[in-house]
């Protein structure tokens, strides 16, 4: 294997797939790595792809050639756009996920890609050299070269799993641990490392379920794909669509629970770390909002060939007994017999203040981080930086210009941008609300925002984008309501004119107020594009603050805007730091000018 690889991704998780995918489709050799192959983009949690702000997310993946939204497509149970009664700018879709179908289609896909190897072990540490990553080393002893490597671990760092007082190694329920490779990333990449936790829920099986105690959540009636190049018709006509279950736990369920926290692993101490606020154990929840007598419970499937279901809302890490009890106290889930029980994980992250927004580390070249390693919580925030990992890797192998997304024209741009700008004090989890620009960056407009990009990379076939550029000059002809040549549904196919229809109505409708957003980003772009030299050196700037020298010398910001973005930087310092760049850029012109003349 000696010299073989250009790229080497440690992980088979939703970021691992993403970013092999990418280089290996870009034209590099690409080896992926990983503990259990049968474990490929495994859902360990709820097997669930989409939602608020996650599904556009997904719809960005897909636009730019990602895999995350087709394998959804073909791997789904039940479709929803949620926020459907509000704008256009919150709509989100969701797909609840046979969850083995979804491993075993991303595995095949993997498997399928020219270009792309897969090797089933443990990697141990980091090949580094003058301060460049040339490889890694594995459980056998043996080295693989490579020009880079990027890690996507996920939870698998020294992941330590909680159940009550018990806790054991595991990365997951009975999958071991990464051990060894947490010491190599910060004795060899020079990173620091910190502790998140997680926690899942039980599944029980579903014929000792009372469903008529429960309210049916149906699919939506004309579910909608992810991926952009699905064929909308023939896919609506195989589907069968599967529904979830609504319940909502008690007083009795509140007794148990708050009776026994200090049980819990959640409470007793056991597991230090931050875990995600946006998505709290039951135990959690119990604590923070005492007044409420009831949270909702979502009972969803896991899969066509299973009986298993999942209980959305019940994380948790009680003791078995003690989940059992819970469990039972809940309409519909009275007789209820639990498969897998929750738990919960701890695990190494790295703080993203550590890497660049190519999510290249600061400490040591040709490294990338994806996923949960950078703090984040949720399997698409991780596809999102595995993704742009894998395309970045690339581009710097070829020497040109990373890919650097922008907060208004992506989720995946805000998501980077928060991420290496403000760092994490605790999981980060998507949201509409992060972003400035939501009505302009819908889930339904991803592709007119993203596929030029794809294309360019090479990640969009010629094929595809000569039908998206045949439905981008449909839609100016619907808008400037030229109807008389306009393209057929087979011409478009898979888009259609229903679609750029409904996509003209959107802009119609919100036109004014989208206007206004675009002449607010152009107005920030000014700030936002004015560079910072990578060498910058704040401390000769008197009229900064001590601590705000450190924070901006800690994360080095591109340009001004990053640099507003900088948690506690002031307004004023911004002014000062402006004034300072101008005062620079003189001096540089006139020293050019001087020299001219001489």
């Amino acid at each position: 294997m000696k010299g073989k690889y250009q790229v080497i991704v440690v992980g088979a998780g939703h970021a691992g797939c993403e970013a092999a995918l990418a280089s290996s489709r870009m034209g590099l050799k690409t080896l992926i790595i990983t503990l259990n192959v049968d474990s490929i983009a495994i859902m360990p949690c709820n097997p669930a792809i989409g939602g608020i702000a996650k599904g556009q997310m997904v719809r960005e993946i897909d636009a730019m050639g990602g895999e995350m939204g087709w394998i959804t497509d073909h791997a789904g149970l039940q479709f929803k756009i949620l926020n459907s009664s509000r704008g256009p700018a919150v709509w989100s879709p969701r797909a609840q996920c046979d969850k083995q179908l979804y491993s075993i289609l991303m595995s095949k896909s993997l498997q399928n890609q020219k270009n792309l190897d897969i090797l089933q072990s443990e990697t141990t540490s980091l090949i580094v050299k003058n301060g460049k990553v040339c490889g890694v080393k594995i459980l056998t002893g043996e080295t693989i070269n490579a020009e880079s490597v990027v890690v996507t671990t996920g939870t698998f760092l020294r992941g330590s799993i909680h159940l009550g007082k018990m806790h054991f190694e595991g990365g997951r329920f009975n999958e071991k641990s990464a051990s060894y490779f947490s010491k190599s990333l910060s004795e060899d990449a020079g990173l620091k490392l910190g502790r998140f936790k997680t926690t899942t829920t039980p599944r029980v099986n579903t014929l000792s379920i009372d469903y008529s105690k429960m309210t049916e959540q149906p699919g939506d009636e004309k579910p909608k794909p992810f991926s952009h190049f699905t064929e909308v018709e023939s896919w609506r006509k195989n589907l069968k669509q599967l529904s979830c279950w609504l319940t909502y736990t008690n007083p009795t369920t509140h007794k148990i629970v708050g009776d026994n926290s200090n049980l819990s692993s959640i409470g007793i101490g056991e597991v230090n770390s931050k875990s995600p606020r946006y998505c709290p154990s039951i135990e959690e929840k119990i604590e923070r909002y005492p007044e409420k007598t009831s949270h909702h419970i979502f009972v969803e499937p896991e899969g066509y060939n299973t009986n298993e279901v999942y209980l959305n809302g019940l994380y948790t890490g009680l003791p078995f007994d003690l989940q059992q009890q819970m469990i039972n106290s809940i309409a519909g889930l009275e007789k209820a017999k639990v498969i897998r029980y929750g738990y919960a994980i701890e695990y190494d992250y790295s703080s993203p203040l550590q890497i660049t927004k190519s999510l290249e580390t600061k400490t040591c070249q040709n490294l990338f981080l994806a996923g949960q390693i950078n703090g984040t919580t949720g399997y698409e925030e991780a596809a999102s930086q595995g993704f742009v990992a894998g395309v970045n890797v690339t581009l710097k192998i070829l020497g040109k210009n990373p890919l650097i997304l922008k907060r208004n024209e992506s989720y995946i741009g805000i998501l980077i941008d928060d991420i290496t700008t403000r760092g994490v004090d605790e999981p980060y989890r998507m949201f509409t609300s992060r972003a400035e620009y939501r009505l302009s960056i819908r889930n339904d407009n991803a592709d007119l925002r993203l596929m030029d990009i794809g294309h360019s990379l090479g990640l969009i076939s010629d094929k595809a984008y000569k039908k998206f550029e045949l439905y981008r000059n449909t839609l100016n002809d619907l808008y400037n309501n030229d109807i008389n040549n306009l393209a057929t549904d087979q011409d478009l196919s898979p888009w259609s004119l229903e679609t750029a229809k409904g996509e003209v109505d959107i802009y119609k409708k919100y036109e004014g107020y989208i206007e206004i957003q675009k002449k607010m980003a152009n107005k920030i772009k000014k700030n936002e594009d004015k560079k910072i030299p990578i060498d910058f050196d704040y401390n000769k700037i008197s009229s900064l603050s001590s601590e705000t020298k450190q924070r901006l010398m800690q994360i080095r910001p591109l340009t001004v805007g990053q640099a507003s973005r900088v948690h506690a930087i002031k307004p004023s310092d911004i002014a000062i730091i402006t004034i300072y760049l101008e005062k620079q850029k003189k001096e540089r012109k006139q020293k050019s000018n001087e020299q001219h003349n001489s």
